[in-house]
């Protein structure tokens, strides 16, 4: 893909919603997979108390909506203002107390583990059912769109065509007390093909650190997969 190309489909626009500013893609199809949808407001006609401790809207007691879930809610338990960056906000918006704990935890991901997403690590990669390994380095594209391996040869994984992520660890399931990821298995379907293609990472020997930043990426990947099926399901 030429430069220019790559260039449109990631030019932004900056949009206003009833909700706040936002800088998101020219072209929705481009956004990123890890993306949530602004949610519908629940019309003000339908609620006349607040949705969590159910005090009566009047005059003092005023109404908002939670950016996050779009619910109403009083001033007391919609006062925070927190970074949304899954909606693509250019500045913290209102949320619920409940949304705006799923948005700090959310923030974590953006301002650490996305970057160790982008900077890759080191695997030995095994496509399909080859008996073969080929040292890679695995990495989210700029855009979050695709998983980049680059080796003697080069691969890209489209995010959205992904069906399986499966973190492999020593001995026990991922996010499992202090246990380390020591590998992933990708299930992913290839347009115009037929079935799942595979593919299995694993984190190779110990040689200046790599290991402990295939770790690293591997726990971020975890993340970023949880994230995925949260805006697949909304």
């Amino acid at each position: 893909m030429s430069s220019g190309v790559a260039a449109r489909r990631d030019a932004k626009k900056l949009v206003r919603s009833p909700s706040g500013l936002r800088m998101v893609p020219e072209h929705r199809a481009f956004g990123s997979p890890f993306g949530l949808e602004e949610p519908q407001w629940v019309p003000d006609k339908e609620c006349s108390r607040c949705m969590q401790c159910d005090a009566k809207f009047d005059f003092i007691t005023r109404k908002h909506h939670c950016r996050r879930c779009g619910k109403c809610f009083c001033d007391r338990c919609c006062s925070q203002k927190v970074p949304l960056r899954r909606m693509c906000f250019v500045d913290p918006v209102r949320q619920c107390t409940e949304c705006a704990l799923v948005s700090h935890r959310e923030t974590e991901f953006y301002d650490k583990q996305l970057k160790v997403l982008l900077s890759g690590a080191t695997f030995l990669v095994t496509f399909g059912n080859s008996e073969k390994s080929e040292t890679m380095v695995c990495r989210l594209s700029n855009n979050q769109r695709c998983l980049i391996l680059d080796g003697d040869s080069h691969c890209e994984i489209e995010i959205a065509h992904v069906c399986t992520v499966q973190i492999l660890t020593e001995g026990f399931t991922a996010g499992a007390g202090s246990t380390r990821a020591t590998g992933m298995f990708l299930q992913y379907t290839v347009p115009g093909a037929e079935g799942t293609t595979q593919l299995k990472l694993m984190a190779g020997e110990d040689a200046n650190g790599s290991r402990r930043q295939a770790a690293a990426w591997l726990a971020a990947m975890h993340k970023a997969t949880r994230l995925l099926y949260e805006s697949r399901d909304q």
